[in-house]
C-alpha cells in the first residue's frame, strides 16, 4: 500500500476515505491526491478556494470543476509498506529497456536509516530529479498500459512524500487538514498525456517577499517565460513507437530557448512514431475561445497559474456520430456536472484534447476586497504566453502539413 492520507467525514455515509497519490501530477510542488477515480483532493489555500468559489461562469470549461471543500482530513503514513524501487524504474536512456525491478543492495541500506533521518534523506532522494530532467519508463508488453500507469511518476512520488513529511512535522498533535475537491481531468483518458505550462511573464504574487519576487524574476528572466510568456513546467507523453512513457521536469524546462520550446511542445504531440496532427487543430480552437474570454476579464492576475493540455496516448478509433464535435464538446461539460458524475463517456478521435487553467494560489482579483494591489484591465502577461503558444502551435501545424 502507498504512502496515504485518510479522509474523515468527506462522505456522511463513510467512516473514511483512502487518499491515494495522484499519479498524473507533473508540475507544481503541492501534492494532489486521488479521492475517487473523478475527483481530486488538493489542500486548501484560501486565495484558491476564494477564486473557486467566485469564478465566473464563462471561466468554468476551462478549470477543473469545482467540487466544494469537504471535511476534516486525518492523514495515515503507512510508507514503510511501500516498495523503495519505484524510482529505479525510471531511466534517464531513452530506448533503454528495463528487465528487473531488483534494488542496489546500497540504495535499500540508505533507506534503513532511522526515522529520524527521514527529511535528510528525501531531499538526498530526489535530488536525481534535478539532475535527471527527462526520464524514460518503459512499458511492458504484457497486460494493458493505463495498469502499469499505476506506478507514480517520479514527480507525483516526490510531491506525495514531501507533504506526507511536511504534514507530520507540522502537524503536533492535530494530525488534521482542509482540501477542496476538483474533478480529476485524466480520469477520461486511458493513458493520459498531460503538459504542465506556466503562464505569464510574472510568477510572483503581490503578497510575495522580496526575496521571494526576486526569486521568481529570476526564474521567469533566465526562461521563455520572459520572451513569450510561457514555459514548460512538466510533461508526461506516451511514445508508442519506443514502448516509453516520456517525463520531462520543470528543471528542464527553464532551461529550453523559444526553439527548445517548442521542440518540446512537438515532442509532447508526436507518439514515437509520427505527429498527432489531428489533436493539433482542437487544441488551437480551446486555445483561441480561453484566450477570448481571458480578454473580457477585469482585474484578474492569474499570477504562478498554470495551463494543462491533456489528450489520451491511447489512439480511439474514429467513430462516425449523428453528433458534431461542438455537441461532443458539449457533452462533455454537461457530464461535468457533479449529478452526471465527470466525463461519463470514453473519448472517441481527436476531440478528446482538453485544455484547462489550474492553480490559482496566487491569483488576485479587485471582487476580493481584501488586497492591498488592485490591477486594472485584463492579465496583458498571460493572454501574452496565450498568443505565443498559439503561434508556436500552429506553426508546428503548418510545418507539419496540417
Amino acid at each position: 500500500m502507498s504512502p496515504a492520507f485518510r479522509a474523515m467525514d468527506v462522505e456522511p455515509r463513510t467512516k473514511g476515505v483512502l487518499l491515494e497519490p495522484f499519479v498524473h501530477q507533473v508540475g507544481g510542488h503541492s501534492c494532489v491526491l486521488r479521492f475517487n477515480e473523478t475527483t481530486l483532493c488538493k489542500p486548501l489555500v484560501p486565495r484558491e478556494h476564494q477564486f473557486y468559489e467566485t469564478l465566473p461562469a464563462e471561466m468554468r470549461r476551462f478549470t477543473p470543476q469545482y467540487k466544494g471543500d469537504h471535511g476534516t482530513v486525518d492523514f495515515v503514513d503507512n510508507s514503510d509498506c511501500e516498495p523503495k524501487s519505484k524510482l529505479l524504474r525510471w531511466t534517464n536512456k531513452k530506448h533503454h529497456m528495463l528487465e528487473t525491478e531488483k534494488t542496489p543492495k546500497d540504495w535499500v541500506r540508505q533507506h534503513r536509516k532511522e526515522e529520524k533521518m527521514k527529511s535528510h534523506k528525501l531531499e538526498e532522494e530526489f535530488e536525481w530529479l534535478k539532475k535527471s530532467e527527462v526520464l524514460y519508463y518503459s512499458v511492458e508488453k504484457k497486460g494493458s498500459i493505463s495498469s502499469q500507469l499505476k506506478h507514480y511518476n517520479p514527480w507525483s512520488m516526490k510531491c506525495h512524500q514531501q507533504q506526507l513529511q511536511r504534514m507530520k512535522e507540522n502537524a503536533k498533535h492535530r494530525n488534521q487538514y482542509k482540501f477542496i475537491l476538483l474533478e480529476n481531468l485524466t480520469s477520461r483518458y486511458e493513458v493520459p498525456c498531460v503538459l504542465d505550462l506556466k503562464m505569464g511573464t510574472r510568477q510572483h504574487g503581490d503578497d510575495a517577499s522580496e526575496e521571494k519576487a526576486a526569486n521568481q524574476i529570476r526564474k521567469c528572466q533566465q526562461s521563455t517565460s520572459a520572451v513569450i510568456g510561457v514555459r514548460v513546467c512538466g510533461m508526461q507523453v506516451y511514445q508508442a513507437g519506443t514502448g516509453q512513457l516520456m517525463f520531462m521536469n520543470k528543471y528542464h524546462g527553464r532551461k529550453l530557448s523559444v526553439q527548445g520550446f517548442k521542440e518540446a511542445l512537438f515532442q509532447f504531440f508526436h507518439n514515437g512514431r509520427y505527429l498527432r496532427r489531428e489533436l493539433l487543430g482542437p487544441v488551437l480552437k480551446k486555445l483561441a475561445e480561453l484566450k477570448a474570454v481571458l480578454e473580457r476579464q477585469e482585474s484578474y492576475r492569474f499570477y504562478s497559474s498554470s495551463l494543462l493540455v491533456i489528450y489520451d496516448g491511447k489512439e480511439w478509433p474514429e467513430v462516425a456520430l449523428d453528433s458534431d464535435e461542438e455537441d461532443l464538446e458539449d457533452l462533455s461539460e454537461e457530464s461535468a456536472d457533479e449529478s452526471a458524475g465527470a466525463y461519463a463517456y470514453k473519448p472517441i478521435g481527436a476531440s478528446s484534447v482538453d485544455v484547462r487553467m489550474i492553480d490559482f494560489a496566487h491569483t488576485t482579483c479587485r471582487l476580493y476586497g481584501e488586497d492591498s494591489v488592485v490591477h486594472e484591465g485584463q492579465d496583458a502577461g498571460y493572454i501574452f504566453g496565450l498568443q505565443s503558444l498559439i503561434d508556436i502551435v500552429t506553426e508546428i501545424s503548418e510545418e507539419s502539413g496540417e
